[in-house]
C-alpha cells in the first residue's frame, strides 16, 4: 500500500501534499525536521489521506493535486469541513 497524504500546520495555516508507504513513520519525520521543506513550519498534523494499490498510482494522484489548483481546492475544501 501507498498513501498520499496531506498536512496540515495549524501555526502557520500552511499545507504539504507528499507521499509514503507508512504515514506515521513520515509524519514523525516531518516534526522532527527531518524534512527540509516542512522543518520551519512545525508541527503538522495529519490532515487527509488516500490509500493507492501502488507508489505509482499514488505519484499520479499527487503530481494531479500539485499541478491542478481546482482539483487541490477540492480536497482542501474536505479537509476544512
Amino acid at each position: 500500500m501507498c498513501y498520499l497524504y496531506i498536512l496540515k500546520s495549524y501555526n502557520f495555516g500552511r499545507r504539504y501534499i507528499g507521499i509514503t508507504g507508512n504515514i506515521d513513520t513520515r509524519l514523525s519525520k516531518h516534526n522532527s525536521g527531518g524534512v527540509r521543506s516542512t522543518k520551519a513550519y512545525r508541527p503538522w498534523v495529519l490532515a487527509y489521506k488516500e490509500e493507492f494499490e501502488t507508489k505509482k498510482k499514488a505519484r499520479i494522484r499527487e503530481l494531479e493535486l500539485k499541478k491542478s489548483g481546482n482539483k487541490r481546492e477540492e480536497v482542501f475544501k474536505k479537509i476544512e469541513v
